[in-house]
């Protein structure tokens, strides 16, 4: 079974999925779908389409360089069958897909570290502008008026006029 890239947005095709486009040139270009032919179509570039892998990796929210991405290669080099090879990488690509994705989480989380210092720089600062917005609970607690009312008194006369008016 022969699994393609897709051009526009690398993701996998699957036999059966998918388009072709042939150029005059006779260069082949595989869709996995039309979404991305369209987008190809409209002359895009996949590095400025913020869903394509292209950008997630030119912006550093996917991972480059990692040697797990050595066996995803194609390789057009036929080889002979061997068993024991061939039982051997199939041990080998369940580890490799386990290692892969550690190393992805612990890239998700470097990420985000810096997300979560910058979020409370940002809240640090807001609040050091905005100061004069805050009140201290001592200066709530001698004008009741600044806060909000808990109870509404609510008086006979205005519940049977409410009542006349449902009927």
């Amino acid at each position: 079974m022969r699994l393609e890239k897709c051009w526009f947005c690398s993701s996998t095709i699957y036999p059966g999925h998918g388009i072709q486009f042939v150029r005059n040139d006779a260069k082949i270009f595989c869709f996995c779908r039309s979404k991305c032919h369209k987008n190809f179509k409209m002359k895009r570039n996949p590095r400025k389409v913020k869903w394509t892998k292209a950008y997630r990796r030119l912006h550093g929210k996917d991972m480059t360089q990692d040697s797990t991405f050595e066996f995803e290669r194609k390789r057009n080099r036929p080889e002979r069958y061997d068993r024991n090879l061939a039982e051997n990488t199939l041990k080998a690509i369940k580890t490799i897909d386990k290692v892969r994705s550690e190393r992805a989480a612990k890239h998700i989380e470097r990420r985000l570290k810096g997300k979560k210092g910058k979020e409370r720089r940002e809240a640090a600062k807001e609040l050091e502008q905005s100061i004069h917005l805050v009140k201290a609970p001592s200066i709530l607690q001698k004008e009741p008026s600044l806060t909000l009312p808990t109870k509404v008194k609510v008086s006979q006369q205005q519940t049977q006029e409410n009542q006349a008016m449902e009927e």
